[in-house]
């Protein structure tokens, strides 16, 4: 029965942006269409695993997503207005219910559509997250808030914030065309993108980096799969599927026994998941030849050369330094000139990466960050400085806002200011 009900779980999750998509080009009313599909999927999640999936499981969530919105409209006395409007708008045959399983239009799928709608520029970055995993990703409220760790009371605001502005903005369901289409398709990938890095190493909280099921990382992939199979030609975005992939295929070796972080350097290679690699790899090495380089690209590229790598003193790091520097003029911002700084490093010595990283301290994004002064550390700690590099240990512990890492960093300050 667990194994029936992790299939329904799944199914659901990759049905539940083409259901509300036909609902949505349907009735035009996004709101309440999103709340009639978190009802039919609950339906489903209940139903599915004793009586079995339907035949056609997409026409029957659709149908009672359907009936839902149709009986919420009728009964609502506050809504008339909406529902005279939505009744001058649709047929009279739209507003009775359907058999099961024969809901007209029902095989069209507006799951990249729906993607767009739910990263439209109107909301704001937590709204386009919160929104994409509960219409898109088909995840409840509560399960988006336990993944983010912030109260489910302010995870429900978030996504009502969000569906209110696309209800006054008037945001239709529709592919951007022209020019725009482009620039909206980067804003989805970077939605995609921030939540894979959510889940993959957490920003706050007193837990270890795995989080609740489904897990955020694995729900982001999931989608980017899709949105990759709508866009296959869309050279960053098979970029950014590799990149996550071989990302995540550290995931088993980045956490010890008790939780505790793991620093790549230290890492078990043998419990990397080396399909996740090999898929990765592929993927990357017919996205490159192809000329569209961009920033998913690069990185994506990155990580395989680090995947590749029996360990460190292995890896390849004159091809990682020339890669980063590539990604410096494509993508410049700190965090990527932190990264070369250890590449610069570990290519050209410990005291030519402390140099690089002397001149992102007067950098006001990344003058307080934690990495920073965690990275610092490190190289004081390669050039022998092991006191200096225990003091930048406990600065970056006291600066993490992760627990896991702050433990971590405490215990290399401990480590160093051990007896030699």
């Amino acid at each position: 029965m667990t194994a029936v009900r992790h299939v329904a779980e799944d199914l659901l999750r990759e049905l539940a942006p083409q259901v509300l998509g036909a609902l949505v080009r349907r009735y035009g009313v996004f709101d309440a269409c999103e709340d009639a599909v978190q009802e039919a999927l609950l339906a489903a999640a209940l139903q599915w695993p004793e009586a079995g999936v339907p035949d056609n499981p997409r026409s029957w969530l659709v149908t009672v997503a359907s009936r839902r919105l149709v009986d919420e409209i009728r009964s609502d006395s506050a809504r008339r207005r909406r529902e005279d409007g939505l009744a001058l708008a649709t047929p009279q045959a739209e507003l009775l219910g359907h058999a099961a399983d024969t809901v007209p239009d029902a095989d069209r799928d507006d799951s990249l559509a729906l993607l767009f709608l739910c990263c439209h520029p109107a909301l704001s970055s937590a709204g386009r997250i919160a929104l994409t995993l509960r219409a898109v990703g088909g995840l409840s409220t509560a399960q988006i808030a336990a993944a983010f760790l912030v109260p489910e009371s302010t995870m429900a605001q978030r996504v009502s914030r969000a569906k209110q502005t696309v209800k006054s903005s008037a945001i239709p369901l529709g592919m951007p065309e022209g020019g725009d289409l482009t620039g909206r398709l980067a804003e989805v990938r970077h939605v995609l993108y921030l939540v894979f890095n959510e889940g993959y190493t957490t920003s706050g909280g007193t837990d270890a980096i795995g989080l609740t099921a489904p897990e955020l990382s694995t729900e982001a992939i999931r989608l980017t799969r899709m949105l990759h199979r709508l866009v296959p030609d869309d050279t960053e975005t098979a970029g950014l599927l590799a990149l996550m992939l071989l990302t995540d295929a550290r995931r088993p070796a980045r956490t010890g026994p008790s939780g505790e972080v793991v620093p790549l350097a230290q890492q078990n290679r043998a419990r990397w998941d080396r399909r996740a690699i090999a898929e990765g790899i592929d993927l990357i090495s017919r996205t490159l030849p192809r000329g569209r380089v961009g920033p998913y690209q690069l990185q994506a590229a990155i990580a395989a050369v680090h995947d590749e790598a029996e360990d460190t003193d292995t890896t390849d790091w004159p091809q990682i330094l020339a890669l980063y520097e590539l990604l410096e003029q494509f993508e410049p911002n700190p965090m990527v000139t932190l990264n070369r700084a250890v590449a610069v490093a570990m290519v050209h010595g410990p005291a030519a990466g402390l140099d690089l990283i002397a001149a992102l301290e007067t950098d006001k994004r990344m003058a307080r960050h934690h990495r920073l002064h965690a990275t610092r550390a490190h190289l004081l700690e390669l050039v022998g400085d092991h006191a200096a590099a225990a003091a930048s240990y406990r600065e970056a512990a006291r600066r993490t806002t992760s627990t896991p890492e702050r433990r971590h960093l405490t215990a290399q300050a401990n480590r160093l200011d051990g007896p030699a």
